[in-house]
């Protein structure tokens, strides 16, 4: 199942990198690329996953990279 989340705050393609390496490790994600020029993060990700568990996981993972930083869905 492919969806994507709106990412706020994220200051540079690096820190992206970083977010995107620690998404990958999560349980249920396939695969995930973060992309720091239009500010989004596209995953493929299992059908049985628990989304909205994801999606705080997703947000603690980048809050390790940019404190500041705002996951939404779109």
């Amino acid at each position: 199942m492919k969806k994507t989340l709106k990412f706020s705050e994220i200051d540079c393609a690096n820190c992206a990198a970083k977010v995107e390496k620690g998404i990958s490790k999560l349980e249920g994600v396939e695969s995930v690329r973060v992309v720091f020029l239009t500010q989004k993060i596209i995953l493929e990700v299992k059908e049985d996953c628990d989304w909205q568990g994801l999606i705080k996981a997703i947000e603690k993972e980048a809050k390790k990279v940019e404190p500041d930083c705002e996951i939404t869905e779109k």
